[in-house]
């Protein structure tokens, strides 16, 4: 996996360039948005500066200043009632309509989790910390999942405790885990087992997850999932209430699904023929894609819902077994193109390599604190000059961060106006799913903000870090006398 690639180099003109992404081309005009790579009120002015719900990113630069995560509320929101909806009239002749749950994992703060249920989804959580935010915002509990192959006690007891409405057990030992914690609270707990259905999604590897060598799940193929079924009907304290399998992300096609679709309703049928036993629900997981760059070409959620609908639909039809109620758990393809960051331009450097090519640096005034994952997954971003307009020729940049690190790359490769200068602006799409999420203090660096927009007006629904913030966890020694 080459996790930092030495990526595309280019000479004084773009003409000049010496690689080249094969998907990269050079713009016709350098201050063109692609539309399918932004949030939906994100406009640019005459003058070039970009605005989003209505307010221009100068003035969030100044009020809040950068780096900062500016998420777009209408998007994110119309996106979330657009799974809601689409979910809803596929499935509704099969089974009711599907159930849409928000994958937290994406992004999560307290006012995120109150749109997810006011806009009547449910929401996914994988820690105790994730389960704390959507009971804080007044997530009705009975639509709240707990994912994780490693629960903790606290975590499990949190759940029942609360009430949620599904727990995901993610291995044998969690059978007897679950059952045991339940009889002590005297409450049943409503179960899924999370099935490892052995399909390769054509996705990178450390996000690819329903594959046999990778720590989630329980095995289709050795009957590990077989046999958790058996031991979790024999268990009075757990409510067994059907089937789960998580393919990856970052996924385009429905391919995958299908196969794994399949697999999980054979299951859930030879559930019925074995043990007389209808469970009522699976769960296909989330990983839709979205389009980061021009490369990525993702599925209009209406048409990955139908498609899913029918293929659904053609295996219990030769299954001869009645559609469960059927759930997904989008989570990048709700709040990834919601949310850019919002950067400052510093250091730029032409620097001559062996060959004689160059490659422009534009540094930034963060990094892979705020966004790992160009370094983690080897992904592609885009990037725009946000506030002013430029004549100037495209050459083609990498942008990166700030941090003491080789790696610290968050474009990169990009062609952006040959007079970009410190202090211009720039923004990066796409960075609402797994960016502040994944964020850390590397080089003790505090956390950007996270700006809602909307109607007009801003608001940080996530503040800043402090170096009052970064000091707070310190535990200073006692100093010895006279020191």
């Amino acid at each position: 996996m080459p996790a930092h690639e030495a990526g595309a180099l280019h000479a004084p003109h773009y003409g000049e360039v010496a690689v080249v992404p094969s998907w990269l081309r050079p713009p016709a005009d350098v201050n063109e948005l692609l539309p399918g790579l932004w949030a939906r009120t994100v406009t640019r002015a005459d003058d070039g500066a970009l605005a989003v719900g209505g307010v221009d990113v100068r003035d969030l630069a100044a009020e809040y200043g950068t780096p900062a995560y500016v998420l777009d509320e209408a998007d994110f929101r119309f996106r979330a009632a657009s799974f809601r909806a689409a979910f809803h009239d596929a499935f509704a002749d099969l089974c009711g309509g599907a159930d849409v749950y928000y994958a937290g994992k994406a992004f999560l703060c307290t006012e995120v989790a109150r749109w997810v249920a006011a806009d009547g989804l449910g929401l996914d959580t994988c820690s105790g910390g994730e389960l704390a935010v959507a009971l804080r915002a007044g997530v009705p509990p009975h639509r709240i999942g707990l994912h994780g192959n490693n629960k903790s006690d606290e975590e499990l007891a949190a759940a029942l405790t609360s009430g949620i409405g599904r727990i995901f057990i993610d291995s044998a030992a969690e059978i007897d885990r679950v059952g045991n914690l339940a009889a002590v609270l005297g409450i049943r707990a409503p179960v899924l087992i999370r099935v490892t259905v052995g399909v390769e999604a054509h996705t990178h590897e450390y996000i690819a997850t329903a594959h046999e060598d990778q720590k989630f799940g329980l095995s289709l193929a050795t009957g590990e999932a077989q046999d958790a079924v058996r031991r979790a009907l024999a268990r009075p304290e757990l409510e067994l209430r059907g089937l789960h399998s998580h393919i990856g992300s970052q996924i385009f096609d429905t391919s995958g699904f299908e196969v794994a679709a399949n697999r999980l309703l054979r299951l859930h049928a030879a559930i019925i023929a074995e043990h007389g036993v209808k469970l009522p629900e699976i769960d296909l997981g989330g990983g839709f894609g979205i389009s980061y760059t021009s490369q990525h070409d993702p599925l209009d959620v209406r048409e990955l819902a139908g498609s899913l609908a029918e293929l659904v639909a053609a295996q219990c039809r030769a299954l001869a077994i009645d559609v469960p109620k059927v759930s997904v758990e989008p989570g990048r393809a709700i709040a990834g193109l919601a949310m850019f960051t919002l950067y400052s331009a510093g250091a730029i450097k032409d620097v001559t390599l062996e060959h004689g090519a160059v490659r422009r640096y534009v540094a930034v005034d963060g990094g892979m604190s705020d966004n790992i994952r160009t370094a983690l997954y080897d992904a592609d971003y885009s990037c725009t000059l946000a506030s002013r307009r430029s004549a100037a020729s495209p050459v083609l940049s990498r942008v990166v961060g700030k941090h003491c690190e080789a790696g610290d790359v968050l474009v990169k490769d990009e062609f952006l106006p040959s007079d970009v200068q410190p202090g211009d602006l720039l923004a990066v799409p796409g960075t609402g799913a797994y960016c502040r999420s994944m964020s850390s203090q590397y080089n003790h660096i505090p956390r950007p903000p996270v700006i809602a927009v909307a109607d007009g007006r801003s608001r940080p629904v996530v503040r800043r870090e402090t170096l009052d913030d970064l000091l707070a966890l310190d535990v200073d020694a006692p100093r010895e006398a006279g020191a």
